[in-house]
């Protein structure tokens, strides 16, 4: 039996090498490798083998079997690559012919609209501030009026950073660069500022249509004499005009530790145009913003006095925005990595 099947794979090889022809391809597979071929009648006969034989055999049935049906594709690839040159010798060649176009890379839609954001924050002469994504649990609350044990902390479900002496946490909002950008500026002398500082937080959060685990926020400050609620109105509602053109708006009192007094700043949702939808929550309205007077506190904690000095501070999503923008559905999308959503920007 082992010489039947070294015979085998010798005369299969050897009938292999000269066919240069498709048909003849066919014929030598079904001969040899076919389930009435060659090796299969002969691997029929292992059963008849004495028991301690048939180990050895089988296994040399099955490197025959893999030999074989190695061979036959490598021959497979050579007859298209021959039939491949012989028509480029033979036949005309088109020149003319447009090529495949190349697929280019591109932004990704939350770089465009960051991109489009730090545009239209530039021309109303804010100046982009950048600050760390790993704060320290006084930057990133208590020099924000939000101490240990505060009720305000249950709104920030937050990453702490294991095995460092202090507490230190993921920044669960862009508000820190606050105090870094203030002292920044006061260290040659209190002086007027005028920044957004975007960048990546992160949260501990049920992941939703309208909830991530990390996000975009581009925070905003401006600070200084005579600052004034409609100040910070006036400059939102500008904001707004000039990213989704002329558009209802709408402010709400809210609440925030580090601002006195707060609000929310609405956008009529686009998706539903205001009849209600699940990204709205079914109010017709879609939330882009927090805002607010900056605390006279953390005025002090960034290094100015609040009896000479006032200023408002915002913090925006910048995915909620693009959804809103483009009639996004779910701030999923910019995460998943998926090309027909990417390739859509």
């Amino acid at each position: 039996m082992i010489d039947r099947l070294n015979q085998l794979r010798e005369e299969a090889l050897g009938a292999l090498q000269p066919i240069w022809d498709d048909a003849q391809l066919e014929q030598w597979r079904v001969k040899f490798l076919g389930r009435k071929g060659a090796l299969s009648a002969a691997m029929d006969q292992l059963g008849a083998l004495p028991k301690e034989q048939r180990a050895v055999v089988g296994k040399l049935a099955n490197e025959t079997k893999n030999a074989l049906e190695s061979a036959y594709q490598v021959k497979v690839g050579a007859i298209q690559q021959r039939a491949l040159s012989e028509s480029l010798e033979t036949e005309p060649l088109d020149v003319t012919l447009p090529g495949r176009p190349v697929a280019t890379g591109r932004l990704h839609p939350a770089t465009q609209n960051l991109r489009e954001i730090y545009r239209i924050w530039g021309d109303m002469g804010f100046q982009v501030f950048r600050s760390r994504e790993i704060e320290t649990d006084e930057l990133n609350f208590q020099l924000l009026n939000i101490p240990p044990f505060h009720p305000a902390r249950d709104n920030w479900a937050t990453f702490y950073v294991a095995g460092t002496g202090q507490r230190v946490v993921l920044r669960t909002h862009t508000s820190p660069g606050q105090i870094r950008a203030m002292r920044l500026l006061s260290e040659n002398g209190t002086q007027p500022v005028r920044v957004i500082l975007p960048g990546m937080c992160y949260r501990y959060e049920q992941i939703s249509a309208r909830y991530e685990i990390q996000f975009y926020q581009v925070e905003g400050l401006a600070v200084g004499r005579n600052v004034t609620f409609a100040d910070l109105k006036g400059t939102l509602t500008e904001f707004a005009r000039r990213m989704y053109g002329e558009r209802p708006v709408r402010f709400y009192a809210d609440h925030f530790p580090f601002t006195e007094p707060s609000a929310q700043m609405d956008v009529k949702c686009i998706i539903c145009e205001g009849s209600g939808c699940p990204i709205c929550k079914y109010t017709g309205w879609l939330e882009i913003l927090g805002s607010g007077m900056v605390h006279p506190q953390v005025l002090r904690n960034g290094g100015y006095d609040p009896d000479e000095w006032s200023g408002f501070a915002f913090g925006m999503g910048a995915e909620r925005i693009a959804m809103l923008k483009h009639g996004i559905e779910d701030i999923r999308y910019f995460w998943a990595d998926d090309l027909r959503f990417l390739e859509q920007f």
